[in-house]
C-alpha cells in the first residue's frame, strides 16, 4: 500500500487488458474504512489489516468486479455496494449489501453519484476527507489518459453516449479538490486541481462525445 494523502491509500498496480492500468484506494476513517474499486493482489488486502481492514467496498461499475472481493468479505466483514442496475452482474460473485439506485449519502460522509453512460450501473463516488479535501472517485466515467488528460469512458457499442454526456454535464458542477479514477494509461491515476481546473478537464472529455458524428 502507498500512501497518496494522510487518510488515503493507493494499491499496487494492476493491468487487466494492454495499455491500462489499475489502482484501488483505502480511505481510512474514524467511521470505519473504505475500499473504493477493486484489487486482486491478495498481498495489499492482507496489508489493509494493519490500516484497520474494510467496512466498506464500494465499486463504480461491473469492470471492477472479481473474486477478490469474496477474500475482502472474508478477512474484514466488509459491506459491499454497487448500482441496482448491474446487480445480476454482482450476484455472479457477491450480491451487494447496498443497492445504488440514486443520489445519496452511505457509511456518514460518502455521497454516491449515479454517473450512467460508460456502463448503465456507473457510479462515482464523492467524500469531505478529515484533512479538509473533497475526494472525488470517478471510475470510468472519466479517466487520465497517456497524455495525462482527462477523457470521458466512452466506449463504442457498450456506452450510451448521451446518458455520459449529462453525467459529464453534472460531474462538472462539482468542485473536488483530488480527482481518482479506477483504469488510467497515464503514470498516475488520481490528480489534485482547483475547481476552475476540474471544470476544464470535464469539457475537455465532453469535447469528443458532443462533436461526433
Amino acid at each position: 500500500m502507498k500512501q497518496i494523502f494522510p487518510d488515503l491509500w493507493q494499491t499496487d498496480v494492476e493491468n487487466p487488458f494492454p495499455g491500462l492500468t489499475t489502482h484501488a484506494y483505502l480511505l481510512t476513517r474514524e467511521e470505519g474504512n473504505v475500499l473504493f474499486y477493486n484489487t486482486g493482489h491478495e498481498y495489499e488486502i492482507d496489508a489493509m489489516a494493519t490500516l484497520g481492514g474494510v467496512d466498506w467496498q464500494l465499486l463504480s461499475h461491473q469492470d471492477e468486479l472479481g473474486k477478490s472481493l469474496l477474500r475482502v468479505r472474508k478477512r474484514y466483514g466488509a459491506k459491499l455496494g454497487g448500482h441496482a442496475l448491474e446487480r445480476e452482474s454482482f450476484a455472479g460473485i457477491l450480491e451487494p449489501d447496498v443497492l445504488f439506485t440514486g443520489r445519496q449519502t452511505l457509511a456518514g460522509n460518502i455521497e454516491v453519484i449515479p454517473t450512467p453512460g460508460h456502463t448503465p450501473g456507473s457510479t462515482c463516488f464523492q467524500v469531505r476527507s478529515a484533512t479538509g479535501k473533497t475526494y472525488l472517485f470517478t471510475g470510468d466515467t472519466v479517466y487520465r489518459n497517456r497524455k495525462g488528460q482527462w477523457s470521458n469512458g466512452f466506449i463504442k457499442g457498450w456506452s450510451d453516449r448521451d446518458t455520459l454526456v449529462a453525467s459529464l454535464r453534472m460531474l462538472r458542477k462539482l468542485q473536488p479538490d483530488v480527482v481518482i479514477s479506477s483504469a488510467f494509461a497515464d503514470k498516475d491515476g488520481y490528480q489534485e486541481m482547483s475547481p476552475n481546473d476540474w471544470a476544464r478537464h470535464v469539457d475537455s472529455a465532453l469535447q469528443p462525445l458532443l462533436t461526433a458524428g
